[in-house]
């Protein structure tokens, strides 16, 4: 019996968790991008490999990572099989909701339908980038919910025009709408949402719900409570007949298979960021989530003592910025082989050869 197993036996009964997926950086050096980002590739490999059924990629502007998720998305379908391929989060006030409805439609139908798409509002360097990308006063547009509900009406694929209309092209006649349609990713649509408002707004748009480890401290000084009104605010406003996702992701770094200055850089890290989460900060009141650092069977005690984490099914692990490939691949192992199970949670696949 493992070292975790032994101290499962002491514990109440843990979280149930029926899928685990990984978020990751999308690092990259400023003078070797594809090296980077042919690691990412081979992260999600390696993922699907040892059975994980998420892997997903955040979308970054002006940063060494990612700027263009449905393009990413769309490589890493072709170099996987069965693994769902997410990104989190899509910030909308860039984006023309029809271009990028149909690069997103596109990138699922080459996936054979596992994207899983998140978005969010705002728009992070605006003052950079809002006049490089609108020509005129992009400050008068609505770049906040109603640009994201575009997009998901875009992705329904209704019919332009009147029921008379009709493009022509080469050998074709047909009524216009988006191409490709693809009807189900309508479904994987998820928000980023950190504010009982935006809780409300996504399950009132039938969308799924991203809960990191950051949220807006409302009527609490505490990120558990915040965290468990926002679930509580998203599954009260939800229509009665709406099935919906919900997934929690956490910053959860195990040392147990890392030598012993990887562990002393893993605390590291984490140490340098406790200070955020002692109290709220910014005039949004913003909380922050502890990360989560240690041995499998330090960090499973304070798994199963959240409450956040018994409240949801879907955990996704937020690997950290700037690490290297072999520390994500080691993350990825200890949680998959040493945390994973014991919250109840199995792998999709038997392909573990070699890695179990």
């Amino acid at each position: 019996m493992s070292a975790a197993s032994r101290a499962g036996a002491s514990r109440p009964a843990a979280p149930r968790i029926d899928s685990l997926a990984f978020l990751t950086p999308g690092n990259f050096a400023d003078d070797d991008p594809y090296t980077g980002l042919e690691e990412t590739l081979q992260l999600f490999e390696y993922g699907e490999r040892i059975g994980y059924d998420g892997a997903w990629i955040r979308q970054r502007h002006l940063e060494h990572g990612v700027g263009s998720a449905a393009v990413f998305l769309a490589a890493a379908g072709q170099r996987t099989e069965r693994v769902e391929l997410g990104t989190a989060v899509i910030p909308i006030g860039y984006e023309s909701p029809f271009r990028l409805a149909e690069d997103l439609a596109l990138a699922d139908v080459l996936s054979r339908g596992r994207l899983q798409v998140g978005f969010s509002t705002g728009m992070p360097h605006a003052e950079l980038l809002g006049d490089l990308v609108y020509d005129g006063d992009w400050r008068a547009f609505d770049l906040s919910y109603g640009r994201i509900a575009r997009v998901v009406d875009n992705l329904r694929g209704d019919h332009l025009g009147g029921p008379d209309t009709v493009i022509q092209s080469p050998g074709n006649t047909q009524r216009p709408r988006l191409q490709p349609h693809d009807p189900g990713l309508v479904d994987r649509i998820w928000y980023g949402g950190g504010s009982l408002r935006s809780a409300r707004w996504a399950a009132g748009q039938g969308l799924n719900l991203l809960s990191g480890n950051i949220v807006t401290g409302e009527g609490t000084d505490d990120f558990t409570t915040a965290q468990l009104n926002l679930l509580a605010e998203y599954r009260r406003s939800l229509p009665q007949d709406r099935p919906s996702r919900v997934a929690l992701g956490r910053v959860i770094v195990p040392f147990d298979s890392a030598d012993a200055n990887t562990r002393a850089r893993y605390r590291s890290y984490a140490a340098g960021r406790h200070e955020r989460t002692l109290a709220p900060r910014g005039p949004k009141r913003t909380l922050f989530a502890p990360d989560v650092v240690g041995t499998a069977e330090e960090i499973l005690e304070q798994l199963t003592a959240d409450p956040v984490i018994a409240a949801v099914s879907e955990l996704r692990l937020e690997l950290p910025y700037e690490f290297r490939r072999d520390d994500y691949e080691q993350i990825l192992y200890d949680v998959r082989h040493l945390i994973a199970p014991e919250l109840g949670w199995q792998p999709a696949t038997a392909q573990l050869q070699g890695t179990a």
